[in-house]
């Protein structure tokens, strides 16, 4: 076997293992209540650093976030998601292939990825220095050195917008982005983070680089740390990852998400045999005072799969749904309260009747103290399994560095989640959520 299959087998049986570990050790320190508290300090250049040691394993996680999503648009859709797209294309004068192949070969991981609020640049590397400095090497380059050539640019817009086009055959996602466009109108969050076919045609690589200019700068950033380093050796990997970074500021404020007022309806034709419906209104966002009621309610209400209410009374009392369930999707500005559900296209209309009536039940009575504490015993045992990975506790990192969480979010999460009570639930949904006011979506086979 070659010495780069041998390390790649390695960094597998690695990660393979991390998980089976790692739960083990997820139960026992949040049993124990003693997970290592978040370290924060900044580069020099001014990117914010969370780090969390984990010496179990010889393993690093590290990812690099800026506020760089498609709410930074400004309505050239879809450039943040092609700018973050061809960091890994061809950066410090290596190619895509180049970028793929030493990273194949020190048994790395290397990622890309962008949504509305966020874009990022992520590694997972074994922790010695012989295969953990060069995989910095690589991260630094392609955060801090794409070439953005022409060649790149022309062969990943096409590609984008070739996944846009097949994604038009399936009407959950059809349903997901009229949602959005129907719920936040003229926001930075109605767009979906692909953009258009159109509005990728109308990108010039100058977008891209300007876009990359203003955005990924240091103050604009957030690195997030889990493994097998101390925190000495955390800040060198994490000044060093930064250093040809320009400091840069950190991106405006995103605008308040709209309110609506009145209930809107589109139903929307889609040649299949099952309809897709989405049901919401911007919900709640990070660091909400409301979070937790509002958490807690919703796994009632639909976010605990099978013994969730929406479940009983649309698909286990009436067989009306293929799947149903709810979900806050909190995000820097208010994200969406969603509800949904996938139906047979002659029972549309009945599932949404008895979906919509389940959450004004929900909104008028709230829960009882059976299902409050059975909600509670489900999200508290099920914590460990948050954390039960490098992977996830990194993932937590950039989440409570990216909107400014406080630093013992994880160690208080618990603690927070069983003082809600029956009375905070209520108020919550009764002042936040109403369906007389919710955008509904409706794709499927009856136009």
């Amino acid at each position: 076997m070659s010495i780069r299959r041998r390390q790649s087998a390695r960094i597998r049986y690695l990660t393979g293992f991390v998980g089976r570990f790692l739960l083990a050790w997820g139960l026992s320190i949040a049993a124990a209540q003693a997970m290592p508290p978040i370290q924060h300090w900044q580069t020099a250049n001014g990117a914010r650093v969370y780090f969390v040691p984990a010496p179990e394993l010889p393993m690093v996680d590290i990812s690099v976030t800026f506020a760089a999503g498609s709410a930074r648009d400004d309505g050239k859709f879809g450039l943040a998601g092609l700018t973050n797209a061809l960091l890994d294309k061809g950066a410090a004068g290596l190619s895509a292939d180049e970028i793929a192949r030493r990273a194949e070969d020190l048994g790395a991981e290397l990622a890309t990825a962008a949504g509305r609020d966020m874009a990022s640049a992520s590694l997972r590397s074994l922790s010695d220095s012989e295969h953990l400095q060069p995989a910095l090497e690589l991260l630094r380059d392609i955060v801090s050195k794409p070439d953005f050539n022409r060649r790149d640019f022309e062969r990943e817009r096409h590609r984008i917008q070739v996944a846009i086009r097949q994604s038009e055959q399936s009407p959950g996602t059809v349903a997901g982005y009229r949602f959005y466009l129907a719920t936040y109108g003229k926001h930075p969050y109605a767009m979906r983070p692909q953009g258009t076919e159109e509005s990728l045609a109308e990108l010039r690589l100058e977008d891209v680089k300007a876009f990359y200019a203003r955005y990924y700068v240091a103050r604009n950033a957030v690195v997030a740390i889990t493994g097998d380093l101390d925190s000495k050796a955390a800040a060198r990997a994490a000044e060093f990852v930064m250093s040809q970074l320009p400091a840069g500021e950190h991106a405006a404020a995103l605008p308040p998400s709209p309110r609506l007022s009145q209930a809107d309806e589109q139903r929307i034709f889609h040649p299949s045999t099952q309809t897709h419906v989405r049901l919401g209104e911007p919900g709640m966002h990070r660091g909400d005072p409301d979070y937790f009621p509002l958490y807690v309610g919703n796994h009632i209400l639909g976010g605990a799969a099978m013994v969730s209410l929406l479940h009983k009374e649309v698909r286990e009392k009436r067989g009306l749904s293929y799947g149903v369930g709810s979900y806050f999707l909190p995000m820097e500005q208010d994200g969406p309260f969603l509800i949904s559900l996938q139906t047979r296209n002659d029972q549309v209309d009945e599932a949404l009747a008895v979906a919509h009536d389940t959450l004004q039940e929900f909104i008028d009575n709230g829960p009882t103290e059976e299902e409050l504490v059975a909600a509670k015993k489900n999200i508290t045992g099920g914590f460990p399994l948050r954390i039960d990975s490098n992977a996830k506790i990194n993932d937590y990192l950039n989440m409570i560095g990216f909107y400014n969480l406080p630093l013992d979010y994880l160690e208080t999460f618990n603690g927070r989640v069983s003082a809600v009570t029956r009375e905070q639930i209520m108020d919550a949904f009764q002042r936040r959520i109403s369906p007389d006011r919710m955008v509904t979506v409706i794709v499927g086979g009856d136009s």
